[in-house]
């Protein structure tokens, strides 16, 4: 059976992003993972994040995250970032990162975000319209 489809984002390595050895320093790769998922959102909904807010009534905030680094990025690296999500449970959402230069893999890390109410910010379960926006995109969890 074929995995979900990945949505990809892009990006070119600016010289801020670059540390004294000359590669991306650590805590961009967690930066570049919420552009991605903040983009793969848009394209899956075809709305931009406010708007998606604003049509489903919650909000995101992120519960935890993680990244693990196999190799550098350089200033100038044309990277792509693929997202694809994990099952929604009833509040949160666990979305996937492979991070590639060329076809090599840079990284790999996650985002877990807990749905809350976009008013009170308290949390709440997922909208079923919001859970077939992601349909086609949505894998199996990962292995620990």
């Amino acid at each position: 059976m074929p995995g979900p489809t990945p949505l990809i984002t892009a990006l070119r390595v600016r010289f801020v992003e670059c540390d004294m050895q000359g590669h991306v320093f650590n805590g961009h790769y967690l930066m570049y993972f919420d552009l991605a998922h903040t983009e793969a959102l848009r394209s899956a909904s075809g709305l931009t994040y406010p708007e998606l807010v604003q049509a489903h009534g919650v909000d995101f905030v992120v519960a935890e995250s993680g990244v693990r680094y196999l190799a550098p990025a350089y200033y100038d690296d044309l990277l792509e970032i693929a997202v694809t999500f994990e099952p929604l449970t009833a509040s949160s959402l666990t979305s996937r990162f492979a991070v590639v230069r060329d076809g090599d893999p840079i990284a790999t890390g996650f985002l877990r975000h807990v749905c809350v109410d976009s008013k009170n910010y308290k949390k709440t379960a997922w909208p079923d319209a919001f859970r077939g926006v992601l349909e086609p995109y949505i894998g199996e969890p990962a292995s620990s």
